[in-house]
């Protein structure tokens, strides 16, 4: 397919959601340690052309998860690995960091391809590249199988999209920035339409785009975050909506929320399903990855030109992923709080058991901390258990409670 021509730079560039700022610019200096982000050559066949670059933190245990970063127009793997607040986390939780990275030779504006046919399908061009630098982590880095990810911005974000469709075998769960929905567009010309004002499909519709990515597949199907600013005039804000609607349909889901909730930084966070598909819209956020620089333990990244100073997603999906216990426990915790009806809250004899293989994760910790982990929600001045929707006094800094873990987004008071 071509690649060179101007319509393809101009297209690619607004498609997938362009980053202007010089990646010099942007590149914050890495922490003094031994660990860095080093190019991996001979991955694969590597159809898609791309580069491989991997971060692996000092001290990585054997069996650790592993988040594939895909970035940017006009960035590169290192931009996104340090603005973006992950290489925090990842020498934090201890998890490998896989970062493709788009040369220009096959995107004037080191856009991935995400509107080409080609570039998007399952064993082919730039998905296949991306799927063989995971196969190579897994064979040469011991990476936990069952524990990938992945997580993109823009023109990325639309490729993580690409990646949870094509692969749902390979991805436990996925986060979409500022993307696009799955198929929306299959040349550089429906590109436009996609990006603004942005496609209406009905949920069926999409969601068969999506499975129609690995026909006959019957496995599990990853979880997936979806991040959107309310103010974003490069990629609309109807994108958000019609992912939403793509990723409940595939997982069996409605597209009402099971619950809303209200997040730093006027962002809102809509939880469907089983806590499968997360949709959080940032108030007045315009195109970018959400950080929020600073050293507390919810705080990340570095802002700039396309890195906008809001909240910190990367903190909210490493828990989302199950990362946040260091990769101790596959279960992941939700990460945000939850207001369900009165009526939709499960009765504590509902809760699932442990694992007989894995102990109970237990954590005291004020009540305000607990919301704000996700590990409980608020509701009328009370703070409730996740899942089990048991009642633990006031919503404050000053109440403490413990709570344990009994499954998947499911805490119980007491350890």
């Amino acid at each position: 397919m071509p690649r060179s021509s101007s319509l393809i730079a101009r297209v690619a560039g607004a498609a997938a959601g362009v980053v202007l700022a010089a990646a010099t610019a942007l590149v914050a200096a890495l922490p003094a340690q031994a660990a860095s982000l080093t190019q991996v050559t001979g991955f694969g066949s590597n159809p898609g052309n791309l580069a491989m670059y991997a971060y692996r933190p000092d001290g990585l245990p054997a069996g650790a998860p592993a988040v594939v970063l895909l970035h940017g127009c006009v960035q590169n793997a290192s931009t996104y690995v340090t603005n973006s607040g992950w290489q925090k986390y990842a020498d934090q939780w201890k998890f490998t960091l896989i970062a493709p990275q788009q040369p220009s030779g096959n995107n004037a504006n080191s856009c991935f391809n995400w509107f080409e046919t080609g570039d998007t399908a399952r064993g082919q061009g730039e998905a296949l590249s991306i799927k063989q630098m995971v196969d190579y982590a897994k064979s040469n880095y011991g990476t936990a199988a069952a524990r990938v990810y992945v997580s993109g911005l823009s023109a990325g974000g639309a490729m993580s999209a690409a990646m949870l469709a094509a692969y749902p075998d390979v991805f436990a769960a996925g986060s979409i920035i500022a993307g696009i929905p799955y198929r929306c567009a299959t040349s550089t010309v429906t590109a436009f339409s996609c990006m603004n004002p942005g496609v209406d499909k009905t949920p069926a519709q999409w969601g068969d785009l999506a499975r129609g990515a690995y026909a006959g597949y019957t496995g599990k199907r990853p979880r997936v975050a979806i991040w959107h600013g309310t103010s974003d005039t490069t990629v609309a804000t109807a994108n958000a909506v019609e992912s939403r609607d793509q990723w409940t349909n595939v997982l069996g889901v409605s597209t009402t929320p099971t619950s809303t909730s209200t997040l730093p930084s006027g962002t809102s966070l809509e939880v469907y399903g089983n806590d499968q598909v997360r949709l959080y819209r940032v108030s007045g956020m315009g195109h970018g990855t959400p950080v929020d620089p600073g050293t507390g333990a919810d705080q990340c990244g570095t802002a700039g030109a396309y890195f906008l100073d809001t909240i910190c997603s990367t903190y909210r999906d490493a828990l989302f992923f199950g990362l946040g216990d260091g990769g101790a426990s596959p279960s992941p915790t939700p990460t945000a709080t939850a207001s369900p009806t009165p009526t939709a809250s499960p009765t504590p004899t509902a809760s699932p058991s442990p694992s007989p293989t894995s102990a109970p994760v237990c954590v005291t910790a004020s009540n305000y901390a607990h919301v704000v982990a996700g590990r409980a929600y608020q509701s009328g001045g009370y703070a409730y258990a996740l899942g089990s929707g048991q009642r633990m006094g006031l919503y404050n800094t000053f109440y403490t409670s413990t709570l344990k873990q009994t499954g998947p987004a499911y805490w119980v008071i007491g350890c």
